[in-house]
């Protein structure tokens, strides 16, 4: 099972301005991301489960909104483990991870300078928690992007329709389980772009190319594992029980909206 990759230079030009909605999209998505979730880490005060939930509603939000411009990546973990399994291309990985980053840096920006300075409490900063070492704090941050990217493929999977309905609360749900469990050790950041905002608004690069090298490692094992893997197979690939299961599912689904659209005219 091969992966085929290409530059996509065809993507600048103007014919395909859909880039640079997407790109505007990525931008939006993130500013928001990085505004509403490190606006929580400013007056938390401990409660995990606060900063946990503006995370993952913060996607969750993105994604239901936007995601049908540019896919809703909002995170460079996502798109390395897209342009590994040849699902974008190089230049659209590349644009993508510039418009998150500045995203980041506008949503971090937009929140300074509206928060008093005694209430910014750090705006957001990850970092590694006392004790806990720079080869931890990576492996820790590799199985965020694991979690994320595998999710993001299970439920994106083109021969899995079903779940696409599902895939903004399954994504914004994977990033609020990856906070609460190790957002006390590393700041679970998941995130590179969400972290180079808030590193580059505080002045604070301790050791931030953690929060580069975790996520994004991660992610593209999980893409290509599940691509090579678990990748749910196509229909005239299915044994012919699960084949003609398959067939009935649809022709239930078709007779309840026959029955719908009946009582609809009916009424």
């Amino acid at each position: 099972m091969g992966t085929s990759y290409k530059i996509g230079m065809e993507e600048l030009s103007a014919k395909s301005a859909n880039i640079w909605k997407a790109m505007l999209a990525e931008f939006i998505g993130i500013l928001i991301l990085n505004f509403f979730g490190c606006a929580a880490c400013t007056h938390a005060a401990g409660d995990k489960t606060l900063i946990s939930l503006a995370f993952g509603l913060s996607v969750f939000m993105v994604v239901m909104s936007l995601g049908h411009i540019s896919g809703g990546h909002i995170n460079p973990a996502v798109t390395a483990g897209l342009l590994a399994a040849g699902k974008v291309s190089i230049v659209r990985a590349v644009l993508y991870v510039i418009a998150q980053c500045a995203g980041a840096v506008a949503g971090t920006a937009a929140l300074k300078a509206l928060l008093p300075e005694a209430y910014q409490n750090g705006l957001g900063q990850t970092g590694l928690k006392e004790n806990v070492q720079d080869m931890q704090g990576l492996g820790i941050e590799f199985f965020l992007g694991f979690i994320l990217v595998l999710c993001v493929f299970g439920v994106c999977d083109e021969n899995k329709p079903d779940s696409r309905f599902v895939a903004p609360l399954a994504i914004g749900l994977t990033v609020t389980l990856g906070h609460l469990g190790a957002v006390e050790y590393t700041g679970s950041s998941m995130n590179p772009a969400r972290s180079f905002g808030t590193a580059l608004i505080s002045e604070n690069w301790n050791g931030h190319w953690i929060y580069w090298a975790g996520p994004i490692l991660g992610g593209v094992c999980a893409a290509l594992l599940y691509s090579q893997v678990f990748k749910a197979p196509r229909s005239e690939e299915l044994s012919a029980p699960e084949r003609y299961r398959v067939v009935a599912d649809e022709k239930e689904v078709h007779d309840i909206n026959l029955k719908l659209k009946y009582i609809d005219e009916d009424m």
